[in-house]
């Protein structure tokens, strides 16, 4: 996570910071489910990252990277976390369908792309947002983004950035 430049205390971006951790947490759950759990284990450890990782990726889709978009110098990048997005999707599917017999090779990558994209969203892209967007774009974001995922915790609204 991010540190040195602030992002974090804009209601949003701390909230998917903090969506982030619990991410990887529970992939980590993942990873010893896969290890040594069977297909229950499994599927019940791949249901609880994407009951995690789908409302979060969502909201970022829906409220911040649609309003970065508009700015053409984000476009690509948001494109690319966007196709980030789909990836994960697929791969922890796979893992889903090969339940206790799943290839370590396949979690290990699932795990990689997982923290590059969360460092590249962390590091990159939110710091960047934190600079890039002002008290409407950010007022704007948080209508449609609700200040804690279901999976998180009641949704309410967090204040923006002035």
């Amino acid at each position: 996570m991010c540190t040195y430049c602030g992002c974090e205390s804009i209601g949003v971006i701390g909230r998917f910071m903090a969506e982030h951790t619990e991410i990887i947490n529970a992939a980590g759950e993942l990873r010893r489910a896969c290890e040594g759990g069977g297909a229950p284990q499994v599927a019940a450890a791949v249901d609880r990252v994407e009951a995690l990782l789908h409302p979060h990726t969502r909201d970022e889709e829906t409220g911040l990277f649609a309003v970065l978009r508009r700015q053409e110098e984000f476009t690509d990048h948001i494109d690319s976390l966007c196709s980030e997005h789909t990836t994960l999707d697929a791969q922890l599917e796979a893992i889903r369908r090969a339940g206790a017999d799943v290839d370590p090779v396949l979690v290990d990558a699932f795990l990689r792309d997982l923290r590059h994209h969360i460092d590249r969203e962390d590091n990159g892209l939110f710091p960047a947002a934190a600079i890039a967007l002002d008290s409407p774009d950010w007022a704007e974001v948080d209508e449609v983004t609700p200040a804690l995922a279901p999976a998180s915790g009641a949704p309410g609204k967090a204040p923006g950035r002035g």
